[in-house]
């Protein structure tokens, strides 16, 4: 059986962090609608009357939709649904796709294209989309060619895992395309 032990911040001390859900005592309506365990209606019945049968099956009464009229409760192991509600959380918090940007010059060398090109895979490879810059200064904006050539480079070793997002433009002083994972 699952007994909670209560203060004045809830069940198991948790300083408000379920904030807007009642568990078991906390539960004062006179009168809610039950659920059962397997996801059955068991009728509107008196909140001391679902909490005994709570208890009867070693489980707690939490209420999941307290706007409703008469608010809804559910037979549940509280504990384990708000393991399952953190990791969802966690889980959505992880898919967030981030721009990342790589900068080249056009006189930069071939170990140190390679380098970038590692860390744009690493990027990809977490479902992050990559921007590749090349910046031009002075005198290497008359050679702008070089750049391109770069740049198309390092789009056709990265074409295995990322595609095209846009394409190369040039905005002042430097090229830019934005990659995405494919």
């Amino acid at each position: 059986m699952s007994l909670r032990r209560m203060d004045n911040n809830g069940p198991r001390g948790n300083n408000g962090a379920n904030a807007g859900q009642r568990v078991n005592e906390m539960i004062r309506i006179p009168q809610v609608r039950v659920i059962s365990d397997e996801g059955e209606q068991l009728g509107v019945m008196s909140s001391a009357e679902a909490l005994a049968k709570a208890r009867a099956a070693g489980l707690d009464l939490v209420e999941v939709a307290p706007a409703a009229k008469p608010p809804v409760c559910r037979i549940m192991d509280y504990g384990k649904y708000k393991y399952q509600q953190k990791k969802r959380v966690a889980k959505q918090q992880t898919n967030k796709t981030q721009m990342k940007e790589l900068r080249l010059r056009p006189k930069t060398g071939d170990h140190d294209v390679q380098v970038k090109v590692n860390k744009a895979r690493e990027f990809l490879a977490k479902k992050d989309k990559v921007t590749l810059s090349i910046l031009f200064r002075g005198r290497e904006m008359a050679h702008v060619s070089e750049g391109e050539k770069l740049l198309a480079s390092v789009m056709a070793m990265l074409e295995d895992v990322a595609k095209v997002e846009s394409a190369p433009k040039q905005m002042g002083k430097r090229i830019w395309c934005t990659l995405a994972p494919k």
